[in-house]
């Protein structure tokens, strides 16, 4: 987006970042000592429904959905592993635990293998929201231009868009809203009063703890007997400058937008009743069958599996329910994965065990394994 097509008046950026933003602190915002009254807010053309500061509820606009969210029609099924490779992938998670024997795994006699593949189906919703609030720094002779111009709404400013799905936060100031108020925190003196020393410009010797004796019981040299000391905080003056306008007794008010960027995630697994812990499967991948993208999506409806037309039938409503109100959405992507799941039925000294293979990564989950020293076996 062209920044440049916004009205700008002479002496003031139409899109002035305001400060880096992190953790919802502004890490070179003056400390201010007290809120400023509300009696002191300036009024700005546009902004007074709701005092300059809230949420900024986005207009309509114009839906754009695809023709269809269909996931066409192929062969979905991955071949289950080999019994050699189920083999050889228990091994190496049998020797890779130090209290595990790795005889079960090198001698076991598979008896059955099954191929659990599990759907996971994944939705986005990459949404924009904005709000404004107002902002201060010291006067320092920045020209004023708030009645030459009038302010842009929230959303009228066009502001670039960070890349799709990708969570990020920016403030950039509005155009025509700065005026000059005298600070709120000083009284327009440009200092305030020290409470090291309650403006006494001396505060308590910190040798002799304001006894005027050392450990001695002789003079203290430090405070020559007074148990006072050179205020350090204020250097003997009694008040320190304004940390709020930073001396100039004098603050430049203005509305800053705050721009929030959010990648909005729902996924879920069809659980195939397996016995295998689902929540395993967070940090492995599988084979992606299905992508579908637009700014807004419709469910899936044609996949093999109902539960996942089920999955998105209902991610899909709940999103754009809690999102097309609040904030804007700029786009949403909807994918299907394959996860292969095998479940391993071995036997080993006549008894029977169950282990899974899954991922694209070939890890292993067992909660049985035959043999453990018995310090695992306590735990």
């Amino acid at each position: 987006m062209d920044l440049s097509d916004q009205d700008e008046a002479p002496g003031e950026p139409d899109l002035q970042p305001v400060a880096s933003y992190d953790a919802g602190l502004f890490t070179n915002a003056p400390a201010v000592a007290t809120a400023p009254p509300a009696d002191v807010m300036p009024t700005v053309p546009g902004y007074e429904g709701f005092g300059g500061e809230g949420s900024a509820i986005p207009p309509p606009y114009e839906e754009t959905y695809q023709e269809e969210g269909q996931a066409r029609s192929r062969h979905w099924e991955i071949p289950a592993i080999t019994k050699e490779l189920a083999q050889e992938v228990f091994i190496e998670y049998a020797s890779r635990k130090c209290c595990y024997s790795v005889k079960p795994a090198k001698e076991m006699v598979f008896t059955d293998l099954q191929s659990l593949d599990t759907y996971r189906y994944c939705l986005e919703t990459f949404t924009e929201s904005r709000s404004t609030e107002w902002a201060t720094e010291p006067y320092h002779g920045q020209v004023v231009n708030a009645d030459n111009g009038m302010a842009p709404e929230p959303w009228d400013m066009a502001v670039p868009v960070p890349p799709l799905f990708q969570d990020c936060k920016t403030e950039v100031r509005i155009p025509h809203t700065s005026s000059v108020k005298g600070c709120h925190s000083c009284l327009h003196l440009g200092r305030s009063a020290c409470y090291t020393c309650m403006t006494s410009g001396r505060s308590q010797c910190v040798m002799c703890g304001g006894t005027g004796r050392n450990f001695s019981n002789e003079r203290c040299l430090t405070c020559g007997g007074t148990g006072r000391v050179l205020c350090i905080s204020c250097g003997g003056m009694g008040s320190r400058v304004c940390s709020t306008c930073q001396g100039r007794g004098k603050l430049l008010w203005f509305l800053k937008l705050k721009i929030k960027w959010k990648n909005n995630i729902h996924k879920n697994v069809v659980d195939k009743c397996s016995g295998f812990p689902i929540d395993r499967l967070e940090k492995v991948t599988g084979e992606n069958l299905f992508t579908d993208m637009n700014q807004l999506v419709n469910p899936v409806v044609s996949f093999p599996d109902n539960a996942v037309n089920a999955a998105s039938r209902e991610a899909v409503r709940a999103h754009q329910a809690q999102f097309s109100t609040t904030c804007r959405i700029l786009q949403q992507r909807q994918t299907i994965e394959l996860i292969p799941v095998t479940r391993v039925h071995y036997s080993w000294k006549e008894k029977t065990h169950i282990y899974f293979v899954y991922g694209a990564e070939h890890k292993v989950y067992t909660k049985d394994y035959p043999v453990k020293c018995c310090c695992c076996s306590i735990l």
